[in-house]
C-alpha cells in the first residue's frame, strides 16, 4: 500500500508510526497507525449539515475487528464477522470518551470515527492505538476539534511503572491505568488495580502525561505539514438573553447537585428533575413565545 507521508516517534520505548495518504481519500481524515506488527486504519468524517432536532453532539465511534488481522479466516457457515465483541465495544467507548470533550460546544454535525484492525500481533494492545489514530485523523481532517491527544497504558510490574507493557507482561501487572491527555491536561482516565498506593497512582498519572508529549508533537507536525483547513460549522441559534437567564437560574443548583450527589444514578436523576422543573416554568408562561427546545439546549 503506498504511503504518501510517514511520521514516527517513540512512546514507552516502542516506535509509533503514522501513515497518511494513498487510502480512504474520501474521508475527512484517514491515518494508519503501526506499532511493530500491529496496524490499524482510522477514518474520521463529518456530515455537511447539522442534524436537526437534537441538543447533543452526535459522535459515533466504531471499532471494527477483523479475524484476518490475526491470520484467521472464518469457516463453516459463518464466513464473516458478526456483531461487535465486548472488547470492541469497550475500545469504541474509551475512544469516544477521550475525543468527545475536545469538540466545540454547539457542534451538531454528525461525526463518525471508524477504527479497522488491519493486523494484530497479539502483543500490542489496540485501545491506546485507537485513541492515537482517531486523534491523528481528526488533526489532519477538516473537522473542528481542539486536539491532538496522546494515549498510553501504565502497568506496575515488579514494583516498576511501565509504559505500554505488552499483553504478556500485563498478566503480572498490579495496575492497568489507561490515560488520554492533551498538551495541557489529562482528559480521560480509566483504571483497574490491586491495592496500589495513592502516591503510586499519582506518579503513574504524571508519567502518562509526560509520555504522551512526543506523540502530540508528532501530530502537531502532521497538522502543520498536511492538515486540511477546518470547516466552518453552524452554531445552534439560541437567544442570548434566554441562555443567560437560564444559566443564572440553574448554575448554582447544578453546582450543588455535583457537590452533594456522588452516586451516578442519583446525580443524573437530580439533574433531570432540575431540567424538567425549569422547562415546566417556561411552559407555564403562556404569554411568552419561547421554544422549549431552546431552554433544554441552554441547560445542557
Amino acid at each position: 500500500m503506498p504511503y504518501n507521508h510517514t511520521f514516527s516517534t517513540h512512546v514507552g520505548g516502542e516506535e509509533v508510526t503514522l501513515h497518511v495518504g494513498g487510502f480512504a481519500e474520501q474521508a475527512g481524515g484517514a491515518v494508519m497507525v503501526r506499532v511493530q506488527d500491529s496496524l490499524i486504519l482510522v477514518t474520521a468524517t463529518m456530515s455537511s449539515q447539522p442534524r436537526e432536532g437534537i441538543n447533543f453532539f452526535p459522535l459515533s465511534v466504531d471499532f471494527e475487528e477483523r479475524m484476518y488481522a490475526v491470520g484467521r479466516i472464518p469457516g463453516s457457515f459463518f464466513r464473516r464477522e458478526g456483531r461487535p465483541s465486548e472488547a470492541a465495544i469497550l475500545i469504541s467507548r474509551v475512544t469516544d470518551r477521550s475525543l468527545r470533550p475536545l469538540f466545540p460546544d454547539g457542534l451538531r454535525n454528525e461525526v463518525q470515527i471508524i477504527v479497522t484492525t488491519m493486523s494484530h500481533d497479539t502483543e500490542h494492545q489496540l485501545d491506546m492505538m485507537s485513541i492515537i489514530g482517531a486523534s491523528a485523523a481528526l488533526a489532519v481532517s477538516d473537522i473542528p476539534w481542539d486536539g491532538p491527544l496522546g494515549a498510553v497504558r501504565i502497568g506496575l510490574i515488579d514494583d516498576q511503572l511501565v509504559v505500554n507493557p505488552p499483553l504478556s507482561q500485563m498478566k503480572n501487572s498490579r495496575l492497568n491505568l489507561r490515560v488520554a491527555a492533551s498538551r495541557e491536561a489529562i482528559v480521560m482516565v480509566e483504571c483497574g488495580a490491586y491495592e496500589v498506593a495513592e502516591d503510586v497512582i499519582l506518579e503513574a498519572l504524571d508519567l502518562a502525561h509526560r509520555s504522551v508529549q512526543d506523540i502530540i508533537d508528532l501530530q502537531e507536525k502532521m497538522r502543520q505539514e498536511i492538515g486540511k483547513a477546518k470547516r466552518v460549522y453552524e452554531m445552534p441559534e439560541i437567544d442570548s438573553v434566554l441562555r443567560t437567564e437560564v444559566s443564572e437560574r440553574v448554575t448554582a443548583s447544578i453546582a450543588d447537585i455535583l457537590r452533594s450527589k456522588f452516586d451516578k444514578d442519583t446525580r443524573k436523576e437530580a439533574l433531570d428533575e432540575l431540567s424538567e422543573s425549569v422547562v415546566a416554568e417556561y411552559e407555564s408562561l403562556e404569554d411568552l413565545e419561547i421554544d422549549v427546545k431552546e431552554v433544554r439546549e441552554a441547560i445542557s
